[in-house]
Protein backbone atom coordinates (compact mmCIF):
# COMPACT_ATOMS: atom_id res chain seq x y z
CA UNK A 1 0.00 0.00 0.00
CA UNK A 2 1.16 3.41 -1.14
CA UNK A 3 2.07 5.40 2.02
CA UNK A 4 0.48 9.21 2.52
CA UNK A 5 3.09 12.04 2.23
CA UNK A 6 4.50 13.20 5.36
CA UNK A 7 2.86 17.05 5.51
CA UNK A 8 4.21 19.36 8.20
CA UNK A 9 2.17 22.08 10.01
CA UNK A 10 2.08 25.17 8.86
CA UNK A 11 3.84 26.49 12.07
CA UNK A 12 6.83 24.23 10.92
CA UNK A 13 6.42 25.28 7.47
CA UNK A 14 6.65 29.01 8.56
CA UNK A 15 9.58 28.13 10.42
CA UNK A 16 11.53 26.30 8.33
CA UNK A 17 10.49 29.12 5.77
CA UNK A 18 11.80 31.71 8.28
CA UNK A 19 15.33 29.93 8.83
CA UNK A 20 15.89 29.46 4.86
CA UNK A 21 15.40 33.12 4.21
CA UNK A 22 17.58 33.89 7.37
CA UNK A 23 20.25 31.53 6.34
CA UNK A 24 20.40 33.16 3.07
CA UNK A 25 20.47 36.68 3.94
CA UNK A 26 23.25 36.72 6.56
CA UNK A 27 25.61 34.10 4.31
CA UNK A 28 24.88 37.00 1.49
CA UNK A 29 25.98 39.48 4.30
CA UNK A 30 28.76 38.18 5.70
CA UNK A 31 30.81 37.26 2.50
CA UNK A 32 30.70 41.07 1.97
CA UNK A 33 32.61 41.49 5.20
CA UNK A 34 36.53 40.93 5.15
CA UNK A 35 37.37 43.35 7.58
CA UNK A 36 40.98 45.74 7.14
CA UNK A 37 43.54 43.64 4.20
CA UNK A 38 46.31 44.67 6.63
CA UNK A 39 45.08 42.68 9.81
CA UNK A 40 43.72 39.74 7.54
CA UNK A 41 46.71 37.19 5.86
CA UNK A 42 43.86 35.66 3.58
CA UNK A 43 43.69 39.12 1.76
CA UNK A 44 47.44 38.33 0.84
CA UNK A 45 49.67 39.86 4.06
CA UNK A 46 50.64 37.53 5.98
CA UNK A 47 53.45 38.27 8.69
CA UNK A 48 56.65 38.06 6.17
CA UNK A 49 55.28 40.51 4.07
CA UNK A 50 53.87 43.15 6.15
CA UNK A 51 56.41 45.84 6.82
CA UNK A 52 56.41 46.52 10.78
CA UNK A 53 57.66 49.62 12.93
CA UNK A 54 58.73 49.15 16.58
CA UNK A 55 57.29 51.82 18.21
CA UNK A 56 59.91 52.46 20.60
CA UNK A 57 61.91 53.05 17.72
CA UNK A 58 60.08 56.03 16.74
CA UNK A 59 60.80 57.58 20.52
CA UNK A 60 58.12 56.17 22.36
CA UNK A 61 58.83 55.07 26.36
CA UNK A 62 57.25 52.52 27.84
CA UNK A 63 57.45 53.77 31.19
CA UNK A 64 53.62 54.94 31.76
CA UNK A 65 54.26 58.80 32.06
CA UNK A 66 56.68 60.25 29.22
CA UNK A 67 54.10 61.86 26.80
CA UNK A 68 54.15 59.02 23.54
CA UNK A 69 52.00 61.07 21.39
CA UNK A 70 54.82 62.53 19.16
CA UNK A 71 56.32 58.60 18.83
CA UNK A 72 52.52 57.40 17.59
CA UNK A 73 51.62 60.32 15.46
CA UNK A 74 55.36 60.09 13.51
CA UNK A 75 55.33 56.15 13.02
CA UNK A 76 51.24 56.39 11.72
CA UNK A 77 52.50 58.88 9.22
CA UNK A 78 55.70 56.79 8.68
CA UNK A 79 53.17 53.71 8.48
CA UNK A 80 50.13 55.65 6.02
CA UNK A 81 53.24 56.83 3.70
CA UNK A 82 54.23 53.74 3.07
CA UNK A 83 50.52 52.20 2.67
CA UNK A 84 50.39 49.43 5.03
CA UNK A 85 52.38 49.17 7.70
CA UNK A 86 51.92 47.84 11.08
CA UNK A 87 52.87 49.70 14.13
CA UNK A 88 54.35 47.32 17.03
CA UNK A 89 54.11 48.43 20.63
CA UNK A 90 55.49 45.74 22.87
CA UNK A 91 55.25 45.73 26.65
CA UNK A 92 54.58 48.42 28.55
CA UNK A 93 52.53 51.71 29.47
CA UNK A 94 52.46 54.30 26.95
CA UNK A 95 50.85 57.32 28.26
CA UNK A 96 49.08 59.75 25.72
CA UNK A 97 48.13 63.30 26.49
CA UNK A 98 45.82 63.44 23.70
CA UNK A 99 44.55 61.03 20.46
CA UNK A 100 45.73 58.91 18.76
CA UNK A 101 44.70 60.45 15.07
CA UNK A 102 44.79 57.85 12.86
CA UNK A 103 45.05 57.45 8.55
CA UNK A 104 44.55 54.60 5.92
CA UNK A 105 46.43 51.30 5.59
CA UNK A 106 47.52 51.28 9.28
CA UNK A 107 47.60 48.54 11.77
CA UNK A 108 48.37 49.61 15.62
CA UNK A 109 49.24 45.68 17.31
CA UNK A 110 49.13 45.82 20.80
CA UNK A 111 51.22 43.10 21.99
CA UNK A 112 50.83 41.35 25.60
CA UNK A 113 51.37 43.53 28.82
CA UNK A 114 51.39 46.49 26.40
CA UNK A 115 48.78 49.23 27.71
CA UNK A 116 47.81 52.79 25.78
CA UNK A 117 46.59 55.28 28.95
CA UNK A 118 45.26 57.91 27.81
CA UNK A 119 46.10 61.41 29.94
CA UNK A 120 42.11 62.39 31.64
CA UNK A 121 42.50 65.78 30.92
CA UNK A 122 40.15 67.73 28.35
CA UNK A 123 42.51 70.33 27.06
CA UNK A 124 43.94 67.25 25.52
CA UNK A 125 41.61 66.37 23.17
CA UNK A 126 40.18 69.16 20.80
CA UNK A 127 37.29 69.51 18.98
CA UNK A 128 36.57 67.82 15.84
CA UNK A 129 33.79 66.44 13.63
CA UNK A 130 31.56 63.84 15.38
CA UNK A 131 28.27 62.72 16.75
CA UNK A 132 26.94 62.71 20.62
CA UNK A 133 23.97 60.61 21.00
CA UNK A 134 22.19 60.53 18.26
CA UNK A 135 23.32 64.30 16.80
CA UNK A 136 25.87 65.37 14.39
CA UNK A 137 28.55 68.43 15.92
CA UNK A 138 31.48 69.75 17.27
CA UNK A 139 33.66 67.74 20.74
CA UNK A 140 36.50 66.90 22.02
CA UNK A 141 37.60 64.47 19.76
CA UNK A 142 37.63 60.71 20.52
CA UNK A 143 40.69 58.98 22.63
CA UNK A 144 41.60 57.19 19.12
CA UNK A 145 39.92 58.87 16.21
CA UNK A 146 39.47 57.82 12.64
CA UNK A 147 37.60 60.02 10.00
CA UNK A 148 37.74 59.28 6.33
CA UNK A 149 39.85 56.56 6.57
CA UNK A 150 40.24 52.92 5.20
CA UNK A 151 41.75 49.86 6.17
CA UNK A 152 43.01 50.39 9.53
CA UNK A 153 42.92 48.31 12.60
CA UNK A 154 44.04 47.39 16.25
CA UNK A 155 44.56 44.30 16.81
CA UNK A 156 46.74 42.23 19.99
CA UNK A 157 46.71 41.14 23.32
CA UNK A 158 47.19 44.45 24.66
CA UNK A 159 44.95 47.24 26.87
CA UNK A 160 43.95 50.26 25.98
CA UNK A 161 43.16 52.18 28.93
CA UNK A 162 40.49 55.78 28.59
CA UNK A 163 42.22 56.83 32.40
CA UNK A 164 38.57 58.32 32.65
CA UNK A 165 37.69 57.76 36.58
CA UNK A 166 38.79 61.15 38.00
CA UNK A 167 37.31 63.67 35.28
CA UNK A 168 35.10 62.39 32.00
CA UNK A 169 33.49 60.12 34.38
CA UNK A 170 32.32 62.68 36.75
CA UNK A 171 30.76 64.52 33.62
CA UNK A 172 27.58 63.49 33.48
CA UNK A 173 25.74 65.37 36.45
CA UNK A 174 26.79 68.81 33.93
CA UNK A 175 25.66 67.77 30.83
CA UNK A 176 21.83 68.46 30.59
CA UNK A 177 22.32 72.16 29.26
CA UNK A 178 24.34 71.13 26.36
CA UNK A 179 22.74 68.07 25.61
CA UNK A 180 19.34 69.87 25.47
CA UNK A 181 21.00 72.28 23.11
CA UNK A 182 22.49 69.92 21.10
CA UNK A 183 18.87 68.44 20.22
CA UNK A 184 17.66 71.77 19.72
CA UNK A 185 19.89 72.29 16.70
CA UNK A 186 19.13 69.33 15.60
CA UNK A 187 15.63 69.52 15.28
CA UNK A 188 16.21 73.29 14.22
CA UNK A 189 18.36 72.16 11.67
CA UNK A 190 21.53 74.26 12.47
CA UNK A 191 24.17 73.67 10.47
CA UNK A 192 26.95 71.48 11.79
CA UNK A 193 30.00 73.74 11.57
CA UNK A 194 27.70 75.99 13.94
CA UNK A 195 27.20 73.35 16.73
CA UNK A 196 30.56 73.61 18.61
CA UNK A 197 30.83 72.11 21.69
CA UNK A 198 34.06 70.78 23.78
CA UNK A 199 35.66 72.68 26.65
CA UNK A 200 33.01 73.48 29.91
CA UNK A 201 30.07 71.84 27.80
CA UNK A 202 30.56 68.35 29.60
CA UNK A 203 29.83 66.05 26.30
CA UNK A 204 32.18 63.17 26.95
CA UNK A 205 34.34 61.85 24.40
CA UNK A 206 33.86 58.48 22.71
CA UNK A 207 37.12 56.26 23.52
CA UNK A 208 36.95 54.71 19.95
CA UNK A 209 35.50 56.62 17.12
CA UNK A 210 35.83 55.26 13.04
CA UNK A 211 34.00 58.18 11.27
CA UNK A 212 33.01 57.69 7.15
CA UNK A 213 35.80 55.28 6.92
CA UNK A 214 35.44 51.08 5.68
CA UNK A 215 37.77 48.30 5.50
CA UNK A 216 38.42 47.98 9.45
CA UNK A 217 39.51 45.16 12.02
CA UNK A 218 39.32 45.48 15.87
CA UNK A 219 40.84 42.94 17.47
CA UNK A 220 42.09 40.99 20.56
CA UNK A 221 42.60 44.00 22.58
CA UNK A 222 41.27 45.00 26.60
CA UNK A 223 39.57 47.67 26.67
CA UNK A 224 38.74 49.58 30.15
CA UNK A 225 37.88 53.04 31.88
CA UNK A 226 36.31 54.39 28.55
CA UNK A 227 35.19 58.22 28.94
CA UNK A 228 31.84 57.67 26.87
CA UNK A 229 31.33 54.85 24.67
CA UNK A 230 33.77 52.52 23.95
CA UNK A 231 33.73 51.72 20.04
CA UNK A 232 31.75 53.80 17.91
CA UNK A 233 31.44 53.31 14.35
CA UNK A 234 29.30 55.63 12.61
CA UNK A 235 28.77 55.77 8.77
CA UNK A 236 31.14 53.29 8.06
CA UNK A 237 31.10 49.76 6.51
CA UNK A 238 33.09 46.79 6.11
CA UNK A 239 34.29 46.32 9.52
CA UNK A 240 34.90 42.95 11.95
CA UNK A 241 34.77 43.31 15.72
CA UNK A 242 36.38 40.29 17.32
CA UNK A 243 37.73 38.61 20.25
CA UNK A 244 37.58 41.84 21.98
CA UNK A 245 37.71 42.12 25.91
CA UNK A 246 35.97 44.64 28.30
CA UNK A 247 35.74 45.88 31.31
CA UNK A 248 34.47 49.03 31.02
CA UNK A 249 32.40 50.06 34.16
CA UNK A 250 32.06 53.81 33.85
CA UNK A 251 28.91 55.54 33.21
CA UNK A 252 27.59 54.65 29.76
CA UNK A 253 30.58 52.17 28.44
CA UNK A 254 28.70 50.87 25.62
CA UNK A 255 30.95 48.20 24.11
CA UNK A 256 30.16 48.85 20.49
CA UNK A 257 27.43 51.40 19.14
CA UNK A 258 27.04 50.81 15.24
CA UNK A 259 25.23 53.70 14.39
CA UNK A 260 24.10 54.51 10.48
CA UNK A 261 26.94 51.83 9.10
CA UNK A 262 26.72 48.87 7.49
CA UNK A 263 28.26 45.30 7.18
CA UNK A 264 29.08 44.28 10.50
CA UNK A 265 30.62 41.05 12.20
CA UNK A 266 30.83 41.35 15.91
CA UNK A 267 31.89 37.73 16.85
CA UNK A 268 33.71 35.85 19.87
CA UNK A 269 33.85 39.04 22.82
CA UNK A 270 33.25 38.95 26.13
CA UNK A 271 31.70 41.85 27.14
CA UNK A 272 31.86 43.37 30.96
CA UNK A 273 30.10 46.89 30.25
CA UNK A 274 28.55 49.50 32.52
CA UNK A 275 25.82 50.34 29.93
CA UNK A 276 24.72 48.43 26.36
CA UNK A 277 26.80 45.77 25.03
CA UNK A 278 25.92 46.10 21.84
CA UNK A 279 23.47 49.50 20.62
CA UNK A 280 22.42 49.67 17.11
CA UNK A 281 21.73 53.08 16.28
CA UNK A 282 21.02 55.55 13.13
CA UNK A 283 20.64 59.25 14.42
CA UNK A 284 17.88 61.36 16.00
CA UNK A 285 15.61 63.40 14.67
CA UNK A 286 15.83 65.54 12.06
CA UNK A 287 19.60 64.37 11.44
CA UNK A 288 18.60 60.84 11.33
CA UNK A 289 15.59 61.60 8.81
CA UNK A 290 17.82 63.92 6.58
CA UNK A 291 20.74 61.62 6.22
CA UNK A 292 18.37 58.51 5.94
CA UNK A 293 21.42 56.16 6.33
CA UNK A 294 20.11 53.10 8.16
CA UNK A 295 22.18 50.76 10.57
CA UNK A 296 22.12 47.76 8.19
CA UNK A 297 23.59 43.76 7.72
CA UNK A 298 24.71 43.26 11.56
CA UNK A 299 25.29 39.96 12.57
CA UNK A 300 26.46 39.17 16.18
CA UNK A 301 27.17 36.18 17.11
CA UNK A 302 28.70 33.79 19.26
CA UNK A 303 29.62 36.58 22.58
CA UNK A 304 29.26 36.07 26.10
CA UNK A 305 26.99 39.07 27.71
CA UNK A 306 27.18 41.06 31.28
CA UNK A 307 26.16 44.66 31.73
CA UNK A 308 23.07 46.54 31.20
CA UNK A 309 21.68 45.14 27.63
CA UNK A 310 22.64 42.89 25.71
CA UNK A 311 21.92 43.80 22.33
CA UNK A 312 19.62 47.56 21.86
CA UNK A 313 18.42 48.62 18.72
CA UNK A 314 17.70 52.55 19.69
CA UNK A 315 16.99 54.54 20.65
CA UNK A 316 18.42 57.22 18.19
CA UNK A 317 17.30 55.33 15.09
CA UNK A 318 15.49 57.93 13.28
CA UNK A 319 17.34 56.71 9.95
CA UNK A 320 15.90 53.52 10.35
CA UNK A 321 17.74 49.65 11.06
CA UNK A 322 17.60 46.34 8.92
CA UNK A 323 19.11 43.12 8.89
CA UNK A 324 20.06 42.10 12.22
CA UNK A 325 21.53 38.65 13.38
CA UNK A 326 22.20 37.63 17.13
CA UNK A 327 23.33 34.23 16.90
CA UNK A 328 24.52 31.59 19.04
CA UNK A 329 25.21 34.02 21.99
CA UNK A 330 25.29 33.21 26.09
CA UNK A 331 25.96 35.32 29.06
CA UNK A 332 28.95 35.85 31.24
CA UNK A 333 26.89 37.53 34.30
CA UNK A 334 23.64 39.74 34.74
CA UNK A 335 22.02 41.74 31.88
CA UNK A 336 18.88 43.92 32.83
CA UNK A 337 17.80 43.48 29.42
CA UNK A 338 18.92 40.66 26.80
CA UNK A 339 17.26 42.16 23.67
CA UNK A 340 15.61 45.67 23.35
CA UNK A 341 14.71 47.70 20.94
CA UNK A 342 13.66 51.02 21.82
CA UNK A 343 11.48 53.93 20.08
CA UNK A 344 8.83 56.61 20.76
CA UNK A 345 6.69 58.93 18.70
CA UNK A 346 9.48 61.36 18.52
CA UNK A 347 12.21 59.31 16.50
CA UNK A 348 10.20 57.56 13.40
CA UNK A 349 12.31 55.52 11.45
CA UNK A 350 11.75 51.92 11.37
CA UNK A 351 13.32 48.45 12.29
CA UNK A 352 13.10 45.77 10.20
CA UNK A 353 14.44 41.83 10.04
CA UNK A 354 16.03 41.03 13.26
CA UNK A 355 16.60 37.57 13.85
CA UNK A 356 17.57 36.36 17.15
CA UNK A 357 18.45 32.29 17.23
CA UNK A 358 19.96 30.12 19.85
CA UNK A 359 20.68 32.76 22.49
CA UNK A 360 20.86 31.60 26.33
CA UNK A 361 20.52 34.00 29.25
CA UNK A 362 20.64 33.61 33.44
CA UNK A 363 18.98 35.92 35.03
CA UNK A 364 17.78 39.15 33.01
CA UNK A 365 14.89 41.89 34.37
CA UNK A 366 13.29 41.51 30.96
CA UNK A 367 14.17 38.77 28.27
CA UNK A 368 12.86 40.66 24.46
CA UNK A 369 11.24 43.87 24.86
CA UNK A 370 10.44 46.01 22.28
CA UNK A 371 9.22 49.27 23.26
CA UNK A 372 7.16 52.62 21.04
CA UNK A 373 7.14 54.41 23.88
CA UNK A 374 10.43 54.57 25.46
CA UNK A 375 11.21 57.23 28.60
CA UNK A 376 7.51 57.97 28.21
CA UNK A 377 9.10 61.50 25.35
CA UNK A 378 7.32 62.43 22.30
CA UNK A 379 3.65 61.30 23.06
CA UNK A 380 2.51 64.29 21.28
CA UNK A 381 4.32 63.66 18.39
CA UNK A 382 3.63 61.91 15.17
CA UNK A 383 6.64 60.51 14.49
CA UNK A 384 5.54 56.89 14.63
CA UNK A 385 7.90 54.37 13.86
CA UNK A 386 7.39 51.00 12.07
CA UNK A 387 8.81 47.87 13.78
CA UNK A 388 8.35 44.72 11.71
CA UNK A 389 9.85 40.98 10.74
CA UNK A 390 11.09 40.02 14.31
CA UNK A 391 12.08 36.23 14.67
CA UNK A 392 12.85 34.51 17.37
CA UNK A 393 13.83 31.07 17.31
CA UNK A 394 15.75 29.64 20.30
CA UNK A 395 15.80 31.80 23.05
CA UNK A 396 16.21 30.67 27.02
CA UNK A 397 16.60 32.11 30.79
CA UNK A 398 16.88 30.78 33.94
CA UNK A 399 15.40 33.81 35.26
CA UNK A 400 13.45 36.62 34.17
CA UNK A 401 12.36 39.41 37.18
CA UNK A 402 9.48 41.12 35.50
CA UNK A 403 8.84 40.11 31.89
CA UNK A 404 9.85 37.52 29.39
CA UNK A 405 7.73 38.71 26.18
CA UNK A 406 7.09 42.21 25.86
CA UNK A 407 5.61 44.16 22.34
CA UNK A 408 4.77 47.60 22.87
CA UNK A 409 3.61 48.95 19.45
CA UNK A 410 1.33 52.40 19.15
CA UNK A 411 -2.19 52.14 17.47
CA UNK A 412 -0.74 54.36 14.65
CA UNK A 413 1.69 51.39 14.05
CA UNK A 414 1.53 48.39 15.63
CA UNK A 415 4.06 45.96 15.74
CA UNK A 416 3.83 43.55 13.07
CA UNK A 417 5.27 40.16 11.56
CA UNK A 418 6.51 38.71 14.87
CA UNK A 419 7.51 35.29 15.27
CA UNK A 420 8.46 32.93 18.63
CA UNK A 421 10.00 29.78 18.90
CA UNK A 422 11.64 27.77 21.41
CA UNK A 423 10.96 30.64 24.07
CA UNK A 424 12.66 28.48 27.08
CA UNK A 425 12.29 31.00 30.55
CA UNK A 426 12.51 29.13 33.93
CA UNK A 427 10.35 31.44 35.70
CA UNK A 428 8.96 35.19 35.06
CA UNK A 429 7.20 37.50 37.08
CA UNK A 430 5.03 38.43 33.26
CA UNK A 431 5.06 36.06 30.75
CA UNK A 432 3.94 37.40 27.77
CA UNK A 433 2.44 41.41 27.37
CA UNK A 434 1.56 42.52 23.79
CA UNK A 435 -0.14 45.79 22.53
CA UNK A 436 -0.92 46.94 19.44
CA UNK A 437 0.67 44.23 17.46
CA UNK A 438 -0.55 42.45 14.60
CA UNK A 439 0.50 39.01 13.10
CA UNK A 440 2.45 37.59 16.14
CA UNK A 441 3.04 33.87 15.80
CA UNK A 442 3.74 31.54 18.67
CA UNK A 443 5.72 27.98 18.16
CA UNK A 444 6.75 26.16 20.95
CA UNK A 445 7.02 28.46 24.11
CA UNK A 446 7.30 27.40 27.68
CA UNK A 447 7.40 30.44 30.30
CA UNK A 448 7.19 28.45 33.49
CA UNK A 449 7.34 25.19 34.19
CA UNK A 450 6.44 22.72 31.50
CA UNK A 451 2.66 21.73 31.72
CA UNK A 452 3.25 18.03 31.54
CA UNK A 453 0.14 15.27 31.64
CA UNK A 454 -3.01 16.95 32.78
CA UNK A 455 -4.25 15.12 36.07
CA UNK A 456 -7.17 13.53 36.54
CA UNK A 457 -10.64 14.17 38.88
CA UNK A 458 -10.07 13.29 42.04
CA UNK A 459 -11.51 14.10 45.67
CA UNK A 460 -9.35 16.70 46.38
CA UNK A 461 -10.92 18.66 43.44
CA UNK A 462 -14.21 18.73 45.97
CA UNK A 463 -15.84 19.40 42.38
CA UNK A 464 -19.26 17.70 44.19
Amino acid sequence: MAQLPIVSSQSEVCQQSIQKRRIALRDSILSCISGASIANPLKGNSPKNVQEINILKMGARNNGTYNCLPAFNKAIHRASAKKGVKIIVPKGTYYLCGPIVLRSNVCIDLQEGAVLKFAPDAKYYPMVNTSWEGTFLYNHSPFIYGYQVENVAITGKGTIDGNAMTTFATWRPKQKPAQLLSRQQNHEEVPIVQRKFGQGQWLRPQLIQLYQSKNITLEGVKIINSPFWCIHLLKSENIICRRLRYDAKLVNNDGIDPEMSRNILIEDIHFNNGDDNVAIKSGRDNDGWHDACPAENIVIRNCHFKGLHAVVIGSEMSAGVRNVFVENCDYAGYCKRGVFIKTNPDRGGFVSHLFVNNCKFDEVEDLFYVTSRYAGEGQESMHFSTIEHLYVDGLSARKVRAAALVLQGTSAEPVQHVSFNAIEVGEASTGISFENVKDVQLGECHIGKPAGTPTQVSAKDKIF
